[in-house]
């Protein structure tokens, strides 16, 4: 199931958040939660919680409805160049 995820996050999240000069990455996949890890644009952005929650958690769960958790691992505070600050 790994692979399935991230290539969902590569053809169709990363080319979204590519334009803002980002990128999402899965870091895991146990017990029916997807690990995330945000960089580029997407690390320490103000956006970043409404793109996980509003666009990325949503493909994930229509593309995987065995899916119960996504969790965003990122460490924000290092970021450093957001898109939004």
């Amino acid at each position: 199931m790994r692979h399935q995820i991230q290539k969902l996050l590569d053809d169709e999240v990363n080319p979204q958040v590519a334009s803002h000069g980002g990128r999402i990455d899965l870091v895991d996949y146990a017990n029916r939660t997807v690990y995330l890890r945000m960089s580029g644009g997407c690390q320490g952005c103000s956006a970043s919680a409404a793109t996980l929650r509003n666009g990325v958690e949503e493909a994930i769960r229509r593309a995987f409805p065995r899916v119960e958790n996504v969790v965003d691992v990122t460490d924000h505070g290092s970021g450093e160049n957001p898109y939004y600050s």
